[in-house]
């Protein structure tokens, strides 16, 4: 399956995994373009692909201003088809961008 031209339909996010997305303000685009121009995150568990994301945001979140936000995505592979597992956000500024190290520790 080719992830860099993956395009989600409503039905690909199940309720747990949208009522993350929603309490983590995580959006539909951003969990796209996490799997797609991602780089590989390391605390994802075995059999679990997981893929972080920085993004600029440069606004306030839960009544605080945040310039990025890290959005990781975990994610399985069955039958050929890629399910969505859950996602994370954390928001803050100077994120390590492209992996290594700790950048992907949420």
């Amino acid at each position: 399956m080719k992830i860099e031209n993956i395009k989600f339909k409503s039905s690909d996010f199940h309720s747990h995994l949208k009522s993350r997305m929603l309490q983590r303000g995580v959006t539909k685009e951003e969990v796209e373009i996490t799997i797609k121009d991602g780089w590989k995150a390391d605390d994802a568990k075995t059999s679990t692909e997981g893929k972080v994301f920085v993004f600029p945001y440069n606004r306030e979140w839960e009544g605080k201003y945040f310039a990025e936000k890290e959005v990781t995505v975990y994610y399985k592979f069955i039958k050929g088809k890629i399910l969505l597992l859950t996602v994370k956000s954390r928001y803050g500024e100077n994120f390590l961008k492209g992996g290594g190290g700790s950048a992907n520790r949420i």
